[in-house]
């Protein structure tokens, strides 16, 4: 429970989820599984995480209306997507699944390159 007054990314803090509880309408949620909430005025905005909080999880829909771009929310008022959009991805840097160019150290096998040759001590 102490943890809870203190830490924000494992889960929403107490005072994050006491507030939500007495002034939070739920307006919606992501594939994900994120909840987006307003107060009653809607002068304030907010996302509860499923899971751990990494900002990169909202869509492009759901930050457009967390920012006040959009009036109304992507469950009212879906934006068009085009058919060559590929769908979205949290940011992956620093994890396993980073992407890793040709030649990158953190490929399991690194390519062998034919036009460097390694510096070696003598």
């Amino acid at each position: 429970m102490f943890l809870r007054l203190l830490t924000w990314w494992n889960s929403q803090t107490l005072g994050t989820q006491i507030f939500t509880m007495r002034r939070g309408i739920k307006v919606g949620s992501d594939e994900q599984g994120n909840i987006y909430y307003h107060n009653a005025s809607d002068k304030r905005r907010w996302v509860i995480y499923n899971g751990y909080i990494e900002a990169t999880r909202v869509s492009p829909d759901w930050h457009g209306w967390l920012h006040f771009t959009f009036d109304e929310p992507p469950t009212t008022d879906p934006l068009a997507h085009k058919s060559w959009e590929k769908p979205h991805q949290e940011n992956l840097t620093g994890t396993l699944t980073a992407y890793a160019p040709l030649g990158s150290l953190r490929k399991a096998s690194p390519v062998a390159r034919s036009d460097y040759e390694a510096w070696q001590p003598e």
